[in-house]
């Protein structure tokens, strides 16, 4: 049995714009495991950072505000609370690798002294022994000369560099969950493959779960063991990494997949994108949000919203949103058909 460190349950969260309330998140639900990383994938907007924000209290309220769910933090709804048992939540229990590490540091403090401070506040160290242990920090984020470089200020940095110290701060307090926001963005390819092998070295040294965001689905295939797929502030497809690249379910991951560049001489040298723009989330459509650019789309789509689908009964489960995978389907008796004649 998997040590289950945070599950997420039925979560939904609004934004009150002057254009209308826009419903960024609807009914999202995961688990997170103790050593392993959940990798949340999406196109921009479909409410990946959001859902992780919301759960670490981040989302301003107002405008933002959680209408719905729970997240229980080893049994302990976190939602809206900032301490469990006078521990904090965030930084604490909970560390975040922002964004853009551009702009998620200050400009008038030096990089030992940002990390100091997480270590001053939740761990009550003195300034020297704070600092001392930033500089031990930037060693593990492998930060060359990290003594020299704790005393340097951000525009001092590069963008690997920063994106380093970003870790080195985030896993301060040895935190049970790392969640790591487009952790390789803006980042060349070579800088990225050491960000993602130092992720994986210290998840392997700590111990710790790992939830990634990211629209990159090579990024995925390399560091992710369970895969959550979301579109217009749904989940449309959960399961294991081989679930998600090898028994792709829902269309809109088949069309992930088709838009990804491939070295396979047989594949066609066009990259099929996805049609379409994704729905307006201030009115978000009675039936199947990815209904308008799915080429399967039948009448019930556009009328009923799709359940999630459980398509295995052992191990992670995979779970598709979408109609073709209900049993009455023409698609689902069609595959039962065929199976039947195998057998």
């Amino acid at each position: 049995m998997q040590d289950t460190l945070l599950s997420v349950t039925d979560l939904a969260v609004e934004f009150e714009t002057y254009g209308g309330t826009v419903q960024a998140v609807r009914g999202v639900s995961f688990d997170v495991h103790a050593g392993k990383t959940l990798a949340i994938v999406g196109e921009s907007g479909c409410g990946k950072s959001v859902t992780v924000q919301s759960i670490m209290g981040l989302i301003p309220v107002p405008p933002g505000r959680i209408t719905n769910g729970t997240a229980m933090l080893r049994g302990t709804n976190i939602l809206g609370q900032k301490t469990i048992n006078g521990q904090d939540i965030r930084g604490d229990q909970i560390g975040m690798i922002f964004q853009d590490p551009m702009t998620s540091l200050n400009p008038t403090m030096n990089i030992g002294s940002q990390i100091a401070e997480t270590l001053i506040v939740h761990r009550g160290y003195s300034k020297r022994q704070a600092f001392n242990r930033a500089i031990e920090l930037l060693e593990m984020s492998k930060i060359p000369e990290a003594a020299k470089r704790a005393k340097q200020y951000p525009f001092e940095f590069s963008g690997g560099m920063l994106q380093r110290a970003m870790i080195a701060m985030a896993i301060a307090c040895e935190p049970d969950i790392l969640i790591a926001d487009e952790p390789t963005t803006a980042l060349d390819v070579t800088i990225q493959a050491q960000i993602l092998d130092l992720l994986g070295d210290l998840q392997r040294d700590n111990g710790m779960a790992i939830i990634l965001i990211t629209h990159d689905l090579g990024v995925v295939a390399r560091m992710a063991d369970e895969v959550v797929v979301m579109y217009a502030g749904q989940i449309v497809e959960q399961g294991s990494v081989d679930d998600i690249f090898y028994h792709s379910a829902h269309p809109y991951t088949l069309g992930l997949r088709a838009a990804m560049p491939t070295n396979d001489p047989n594949s066609s040298n066009y990259l099929t994108p996805i049609e379409g723009s994704p729905p307006d989330l201030f009115n978000p459509p009675a039936g199947c949000g990815y209904c308008p650019r799915c080429p399967q789309a039948m009448q019930i789509c556009a009328q009923q919203p799709p359940a999630l689908q459980t398509l295995n009964a052992e191990g992670i489960k995979h779970a598709s949103r979408c109609w073709l995978q209900h049993p009455d389907s023409p698609a689902a008796a069609a595959a039962a058909a065929s199976g039947a004649a195998d057998d």
